[in-house]
């Protein structure tokens, strides 16, 4: 089933054209990446999408529904939701108390609240630092609470963006198993990334932009030896990105 589709997408600033003619569609339980160079479109499609950029034409549907143009809030309590690469959190209130703010969405009890928080935390791997301010959390640990914030909400389709920036390797390599469980768990990912190989790893289908358009779309190993996308972006070399790890091998 199709729960998210995007029908000749166009975003303009002025004369700027930053996408044109985009379509695309997300089906539920999948990850979908989309890759491509600096300047691309990408964050201008996650804004388009979730609400905070409003489309110059074409359609946005989730969910079976046109929901071109709604608020971010709405989107929000409808089940599409997403983060931000420049992490904010609410630096006075502890990790439990900010990934309480997004339980709140749909509970209000604040005990509920408050223990449905120590399970988004057990989810995303901050249950030991519960009690602790979020302005004392590492880089990665303020992507993981960017995460727990939203998944707090309860998506059924979730917008990460360039949740790996700014990680280690060994930082990515604790972030992939966390990405994956959440797919696990009945919520669809769509991801902006620049960590190329995590994003072969973890992704069905990856869609590659570049200058507004969409230029390539297939599985990882189709990606990564298409000749265009190749001279475009990845550079000779790319099939290395793919491994044995990537969802289908697994049958994930």
């Amino acid at each position: 089933m199709t729960l998210l589709g995007v029908e000749h997408l166009c975003v303009r600033f002025g004369g700027l054209t930053a996408l044109e003619d985009v379509c695309l569609a997300v089906d539920e339980g999948e990850i979908v990446a989309v890759i491509g160079p600096n300047g691309a479109g990408k964050t201008t499609l996650f804004a388009a999408i979730s609400g905070f950029s409003r489309p110059t034409a074409g359609r946005i549907r989730f969910a079976g529904r046109d929901v071109t143009g709604l608020p971010p809030h709405r989107l929000c309590a409808m089940g599409l939701v997403r983060t931000f690469q420049v992490t904010r959190p609410f630096a006075d209130l502890t990790v439990r108390e900010n990934i309480a703010v997004g339980v709140h969405l749909r509970h209000r009890s604040p005990r509920r609240a408050r223990a449905l928080a120590e399970g988004v935390a057990e989810r995303v791997r901050l249950a030991d630092r519960l009690d602790q301010p979020a302005a004392a959390l590492t880089v990665a640990g303020r992507k993981r609470l960017e995460l727990a914030r939203a998944l707090a909400t309860e998506p059924r389709l979730l917008l990460l963006d360039e949740v790996l920036a700014g990680l280690n390797p060994a930082e990515v390599a604790e972030m992939e198993p966390v990405v994956r469980d959440i797919r696990a768990s009945g919520v669809t990912i769509l991801l902006v990334e620049h960590v190329l190989q995590a994003v072969m790893r973890l992704s069905d289908r990856v869609l590659v932009l570049v200058g507004g358009r969409l230029a390539a779309t297939g599985t990882p190993a189709e990606i990564v030896r298409d000749p265009a996308v190749i001279e475009a972006y990845l550079g000779e070399g790319a099939d290395r990105l793919v491994t044995a790890e990537s969802p289908r091998a697994r049958g994930a």
